[in-house]
């Protein structure tokens, strides 16, 4: 990582940062959260807090670890709002730590999915993460984390155990369905939008509605909503169709001029019958590289 000393660097310079760093603090953060949509949402907080940190006068003397320490803190705070930790059985102390092969345990944790990184124990998965995924160095990863050098190595070694065990196990997952009254909804969204009805889209959404364009701009109101679907009006290179993203029903982009691959997705919130929020991943290519993405059984 590039160092350089204590400073206050430049805010554009932060901002150039963020922009290169934002797919691999994605990585850390949605392995963490066992999901891409939820690692976006950690990433967006740490964006928030490290300009907050800046604009504050902040002196930083490694501005990438830096900013993957604001990451980990803000994934950590977001799995204790989750409350989804579950009390495990403790583990043993351990003497000594085996030497694993490197290049082995990367292929692996590399090709684990999310849900299977929320098996391990955080301290487990935050070090299997960062040296596994993301190639720090285990004094890196001990000062990201601020755990100590001995805690590190026992974390990383439980953890590539387990993912190790979790390879023989069966694959135990279901295709998951559609509430039959989200799918009528979602039916309904989908087919006009596909049809370009974006009259009859609007008429779909509430005045207070609230659109996300993910790393890209946020549209308050039916009016400022136009916008939105005024671009997707103006481009040919779309097309719809439900699925699921991470277990959530969401709307897979599909682009029909490369065989119809996946190129982003939608999350749609409902009030009753009307679109009270948008969340479109459109613009944010590395969230699909991370997220389970399944077509619905039609």
């Amino acid at each position: 990582m590039r160092t350089m000393s204590a400073a206050k660097f430049d805010r554009a310079e932060l901002e150039s940062m963020l922009v290169g760093l934002r797919p691999k603090l994605h990585r850390y953060a949605a392995r963490m959260a066992g999901s891409a949509i939820e690692g976006e949402d950690i990433v967006q907080e740490a964006v928030v807090k490290a300009l907050a940190a800046h604009d504050g006068g902040a002196l930083v003397e490694r501005p990438e670890q830096w900013l993957f320490r604001i990451a980990h803190n803000a994934a950590q705070d977001h799995l204790r709002r989750r409350q989804r930790e579950r009390s495990r059985t403790s583990e043993a102390d351990m003497t000594t730590i085996e030497d694993l092969s490197a290049s082995a345990e990367t292929r692996l944790a590399t090709a684990m999915s999310l849900r299977s990184f929320m098996r391990l124990r955080p301290a487990q998965r935050s070090a299997v993460i960062l040296v596994d995924v993301l190639g720090l160095s285990l004094h890196e990863t001990c000062e990201m984390t601020g755990a100590t050098l001995a805690a590190t190595k026992a974390a990383l070694h439980r953890g590539r155990a387990e993912l190790k065990a979790m390879v023989a196990l069966p694959d135990d997952m279901t295709m998951p369905k559609l509430d039959p009254e989200e799918e009528r909804r979602l039916r309904r969204y989908v087919d006009l939008f596909n049809a370009r009805d974006f009259d009859g889209v609007r008429r779909l959404i509430a005045e207070d509605v609230q659109v996300d364009v993910v790393n890209r701009t946020r549209l308050t109101g039916k009016k400022e909503a136009s916008t939105y679907f005024g671009n997707y009006g103006r481009l040919g290179d779309w097309a719809l169709s439900l699925g699921f993203v991470d277990g959530r029903p969401a709307i897979l982009i599909r682009n029909p001029q490369a065989d119809d691959a996946v190129r982003g997705f939608v999350l749609i919130n409902w009030r009753g019958e009307e679109v009270v929020r948008i969340r479109d991943f459109r613009h944010v290519p590395y969230c699909l590289e991370n997220a389970e993405i399944r077509a619905a059984v039609a």
